[in-house]
């Protein structure tokens, strides 16, 4: 409204724009996108290529997908210098650019000092997105890696990297290629079966012990508890055995993993209260939050690649905030156990990145006024 397209190109440079695309069209050519021009520019005769930002974005349909672009990739890989760019056209803040060699010198100087993509910071949408309620609920379960990424956390009209690169993500991280093999994935996370099942063994004998003796328990007494548990299974299973046995030599094996696991997990727990992650005097009694965390980005996930349709989308992040509210007191409680079972499976006790993103997106999640974990009740 004042005419400051400098700070305006600042704003613009850490976007991400999206474009529309035939979904056939990208699903005929895996990986390639195409620029189609499907905006007449500021006057007659202007062809002009249209981007939308996340606010302006309508909720996923079949057909359009979008794709996501940036500043800085436009100023490179603009198909022709006598095609505009417009900036949500049609809205109150559309704007026209012309796109000449020139003009994208000048987007390049924007987008070479300005962070793109952005990372650790809490981004919510304020119009279109839900902000208090059980979807909400549900969404902010999924929080810790939206701040991460610097998502936003309650777009439940999930379009997140744009339809090739959402499909790009879960095939190279999941292993998901279709609808059929998105749907068993979505539903192990929302039953907890994605997490390792030793971790939950291991952890559910302190909190049987916790319970049966009240408040904290001894390392010692939680190694030995834990020896006679797995010792006790692998007899139980001797007895009643239907020709598959476990030898002397794999309860053992089984047991000095879980010795080893229980100091994995008092180091972590020592660490995060340190650092504040976990208050004092608490423990994680279960990592299944990694999973219902998980399963609220799946969903999304899910729908931004078009495996599922928006209500089915819905439904899954409504049962993974269910379950979370099941399972845990708190959004901190929650945030423990989440951040703990990402630890166990990735970061090797090396405290780097796995733990440092998360340690930050806590902090994040448990400071800033427009927190969903400020504003939302966990329970």
């Amino acid at each position: 409204m004042r005419g400051d397209w400098a700070a305006y190109f600042d704003v613009l440079a850490t976007a991400n724009l999206y474009h529309p695309m035939s979904r056939a069209r990208a699903d005929a050519q895996p990986g390639w996108v195409g620029y189609t021009p499907t905006f007449w520019g500021p006057r007659p005769g202007v062809k002009a290529l249209a981007f939308l930002t996340d606010g302006m974005l309508p909720a996923p349909a079949p057909d359009p997908v979008f794709f996501q672009d940036d500043l800085g990739e436009l100023a490179r890989n603009w198909p022709q210098d006598d095609e505009w760019l417009a900036v949500n056209p049609g809205s109150p803040c559309e704007a026209f650019f012309p796109a000449t060699a020139a003009h994208r010198l000048t987007w390049r100087r924007h987008a070479d000092r300005m962070p793109h993509p952005r990372r650790n910071e809490l981004r919510t949408l304020w119009t279109g997105g839900p902000l208090h309620g059980p979807v909400a609920h549900g969404l902010a379960c999924g929080a810790l890696l939206c701040v991460s990424n610097a998502s936003l956390w309650n777009a439940m009209g999930w379009h997140g990297t744009g339809y090739v690169r959402e499909r790009k993500r879960l095939k190279e991280w999941w292993d998901i290629t279709s609808r059929e093999e998105w749907l068993p994935v979505q539903e192990d996370l929302l039953n907890g079966r994605m997490s390792s099942p030793f971790w939950g063994l291991v952890l559910r004998v302190r909190s049987v012990l916790a319970r049966d003796f009240g408040g904290m328990v001894e390392v010692d007494h939680w190694r030995q508890a834990t020896t006679r548990v797995i010792r006790n299974s692998a007899a139980e299973k001797d007895t009643a055995s239907d020709g598959v046995t476990m030898s002397d030599s794999e309860t053992e094996t089984q047991v000095a993993g879980a010795q080893r696991l229980i100091g994995r997990i008092i180091r972590y727990e020592a660490r995060f209260r340190a650092d504040g992650l976990l208050a004092e005097g608490r423990f994680v009694h279960t990592v299944e939050a990694w999973d219902y965390g998980r399963a609220s980005k799946m969903a999304r996930w899910g729908l931004g690649a078009r495996y599922c349709d928006l209500a089915e989308a819905e439904r899954a992040v409504l049962r993974a905030g269910r379950l979370s509210r099941i399972n845990y007191r708190s959004w901190e409680d929650f945030s423990a156990a989440y951040v703990l079972g990402r630890c166990l499976h990735f970061d090797e006790e090396e405290f780097g990145d796995w733990y440092g993103q998360m340690l930050n997106a806590h902090r994040i999640l448990t400071s800033d006024p427009n927190s969903p974990w400020l504003n939302i009740p966990f329970r």
